[in-house]
């Protein structure tokens, strides 16, 4: 029985890391995707990897990537490499903002592009990618994130459609806070954060069920939803309170 074999971008650290590594204990093979050519080495040898040192950027490093490691199948594609602001302003600073757009969207679509013409191919698949419920409003302080985060979400709706003939589905995962060294950076207080192990393991399952929309942890990202059902001018109410701006910079 073929060994089932799936490809995880932004796979050196946090819950991309976590994911390789929870993929690889079920017996999957792992092609393990990320920038630092170093850190992916070290893991190759600690857990048995097949690493790729590529920028989600560049396209063509991409497909590449892709083809080499799908040469001997590709069941599952996680597009989980991302990017958020490390300062909170209140005026938009567009310079941050277009590189968080080419890693959070442009690198989603470079990875999917190559995964899909495989599994085309194959004539079966699924693609993953991780949103944020920051993709359900727009936040203070964010707003490249949350529209990076809402064009994925759309994207994988959107593809999820187009493919389901072709036998490939698509699930799109909405995490809240998670425990990793991104977040930990944060000077605001988050919410109902909740380890990375458990992260993986609700990404896991979710996939696993082939879900089109993962939401946790549960009681936060409900709140979410709902705010995001509320009239928007209610909504740009809430969040013009002060205690959702205070760590915002001028």
């Amino acid at each position: 029985m073929r060994v089932k074999s799936v490809f995880i971008t932004g796979a050196s650290s946090g819950l991309g890391l976590e994911l390789a590594k929870l993929y690889k204990s079920k017996g999957w093979r792992v092609g393990a995707c990320a920038r630092r050519a170093d850190v992916l080495n070290m893991l190759k040898e600690k857990y048995g990897f097949e690493t790729y040192a590529v920028d989600v950027v560049d396209r063509d490093q991409m497909s590449q990537a892709i083809e080499d490691f799908s040469k001997e199948g590709l069941d599952l594609v996680i597009a989980n490499a991302g990017k958020s602001y490390e300062k909170k302003t209140r005026l938009p600073n567009f310079s941050v903002g277009r590189e968080l757009i080419d890693i959070n969207l442009l690198g989603v679509m470079n990875t999917f592009e190559p995964a899909v013409n495989k599994m085309l191919e194959q004539n079966h698949g699924q693609l993953a990618a991780i949103s944020s419920i920051a993709a359900l409003n727009g936040l203070p302080g964010v707003s490249a994130y949350s529209a990076s985060k809402a064009a994925v979400a759309k994207l994988c709706e959107s593809l999820g459609l187009d493919l389901a003939r072709e036998n490939i589905s698509v699930t799109c995962i909405f995490p809240g806070f998670i425990d990793t060294p991104l977040t930990q950076k944060n000077p605001h207080p988050m919410p109902s954060m909740i380890s990375v192990e458990e992260a993986a393991n609700k990404v896991y399952e979710g996939i696993s069920k082939k879900k089109r929309k993962v939401f946790f942890p549960f009681k936060f990202t409900m709140m979410v939803r709902i705010l995001a059902l509320l009239p928007r001018s209610i909504y740009a109410k809430i969040m013009s309170m002060k205690k959702f701006n205070y760590s915002l910079e001028e």
